[in-house]
C-alpha cells in the first residue's frame, strides 16, 4: 500500500476530496483515512506539524499499514530564484537544518548521528524539477536561517516535515518520495503574510497534479 504523508487537514483537503470509499479513524493519535484514490488503495496520515509528529506519522504508515512507498505532499517555502509560488516540486535530497553535532562529531550541520552526509536522498519519479528540502521546527524570516539554508546548505526549498519523514524510512527501508508546492519566496515580504495569501493556489497545484502524483508512484 501506499500511504500519503501531510502536515494540515487544510493541506490534505484536495486529496481527501478525490478519495472514494472513505474510511476515518485515529491512530496513535493521528487521523487516518483509507480509501481508494484514482483506482488505488491508499491510507492518507495528517501528522501533524513539525518534525517529531511527522516521523511519529511515518512509522504508523510503515508499522500499521506496511506501507510499501510513503507519499510526503505539502507547501514549502522557496529559498531562490529557481522556484516559483504556485508551483510543484520533487525533493531529491532532503536535510535536517537544526540537527547540529558540529561540536560532538566534527560533521557537517545537518548531518544525522550514524550518517556521513548531511542530505539524505530520497526516491525520484522524474516527472517534476528536482530540488533540495530543508527541514526545521521553525518557521520564521530569521536573517541567520536564511543564511545557513542558502550559503551553508544549498538548499532550494524549506519545510517542517519532510527531512524527518525521509529519515523514518530511510531507517525502515521504505521508499520515501516528496512533493512540494511553494508557498512564499524568502526576501519577498513577510513569510506568514504570503502563506497565508499563496494557499489557495497551492492547493489548485495539488488538485490539478494529484492523480499524476498517484500514477508515478505506484509505476
Amino acid at each position: 500500500m501506499i500511504c500519503f504523508i501531510i502536515a494540515m487537514d487544510k493541506e490534505a483537503k484536495p486529496v481527501i476530496s478525490a478519495m472514494q470509499r472513505v474510511k476515518e479513524r485515529k491512530v496513535g493519535g493521528k487521523r487516518v483515512l483509507t480509501g481508494k484514490l484514482f483506482g488505488r488503495k491508499i491510507a492518507l496520515i495528517v501528522c501533524g506539524v513539525g518534525k517529531v509528529n511527522a516521523a511519529c506519522g511515518a512509522q504508523i504508515a510503515i508499522d500499521k499499514f506496511k506501507a510499501e512507498k510513503v507519499v510526503n505532499v505539502g507547501v514549502a517555502g522557496g529559498l531562490n530564484k529557481g522556484v516559483a509560488v504556485g508551483e510543484i516540486y520533487e525533493v531529491s535530497h532532503a536535510v535536517q537544518y537544526d540537527f547540529d553535532l558540529v561540536q560532538i562529531n566534527g560533521t557537517p550541520i545537518g548531518t544525522l548521528d550514524g550518517c556521513e552526509e548531511n542530505y539524505l536522498p530520497l526516491n525520484i519519479c522524474g516527472k517534476y524539477p528536482q530540488k533540495r528540502l530543508a527541514t526545521g521546527d521553525r518557521f520564521n524570516d530569521s536573517r541567520d536561517d536564511f543564511k545557513l539554508l542558502t550559503k551553508t546548505l544549498d538548499a532550494d526549498l524549506r519545510d517542517m516535515e519532510g527531512g524527518a519523514i525521509a529519515q523514518a524510512c530511510l531507517n525502515a527501508d521504505v521508499k520515501c518520495y516528496s512533493f512540494k508546492i511553494v508557498s512564499d519566496l524568502a526576501g519577498s515580504g513577510s513569510t506568514y503574510e504570503q502563506y497565508r495569501r499563496n494557499l489557495s493556489l497551492c492547493f489548485e497545484t495539488l488538485s490539478r497534479e494529484l492523480k499524476n502524483i498517484v500514477e508515478i508512484t505506484y509505476a
